[in-house]
């Protein structure tokens, strides 16, 4: 079994009854493995949500780099929130719930979020495109509110609400 698919189970263990539930064990079930073949890949339930964080991480990292060659960090940070929070699925909103979620708990686990949190917010000084860094923040710090809000209630917006609140992002800019 692959890593992705034993981390897709993960997810769904935490999505569906929280993170008291997450045990390598409900993992295991989920994906359709026995325990021994889940710790062949994650040793411990730490090394799983480990591995959850640094796949939320490197899959905006590349999301943001993909979008920033269209323009500044911010409209490459904007488009890559988008193209996840305005996605049909809703996955991979819940991904990066999941994983802070099953991160809240232990310092140590939060510690890559942190530092990743730093790194998307604190850019503006370190990006030559933007023209107002400050402005460039404000727009940062609203869409990572509307992570927050999408992962509290999935469905909430439409598509042309979306649509709508991408523009106006970006047209700050």
């Amino acid at each position: 079994m692959k890593r992705e698919a034993l981390l897709d189970a993960a997810e769904s263990v935490l999505q569906e009854h929280g993170s008291q539930a997450l045990t390598l064990t409900a993992v295991a079930e989920r994906a359709g493995v026995s325990k021994g073949g889940l710790l062949y890949h994650f040793p411990t339930k730490d090394a799983l949500v480990t591995a959850l964080i640094a796949r939320v991480i490197a899959e905006f990292d590349e999301l943001i780099a993909e979008h920033a060659d269209e323009g500044s960090y911010t409209r490459g940070f904007v488009e890559a929130t988008f193209a996840i929070l305005a996605a049909p699925s809703g996955e991979r909103t819940t991904r990066r719930w999941a994983a802070i979620t099953a991160a809240a708990t232990t310092p140590e686990l939060r510690a890559p979020l942190h530092e990743a949190m730093r790194r998307w917010h604190r850019r503006d000084t370190a990006v030559e495109h933007e023209h107002d860094p400050v402005t460039a923040a404000v727009v940062r710090l609203a869409a990572e509110g509307l992570w927050e809000v999408a992962a509290q209630d999935p469905g909430g917006y439409s598509a042309e609400e979306f649509t709508a609140l991408r523009r106006r992002m970006l047209d700050l800019l």
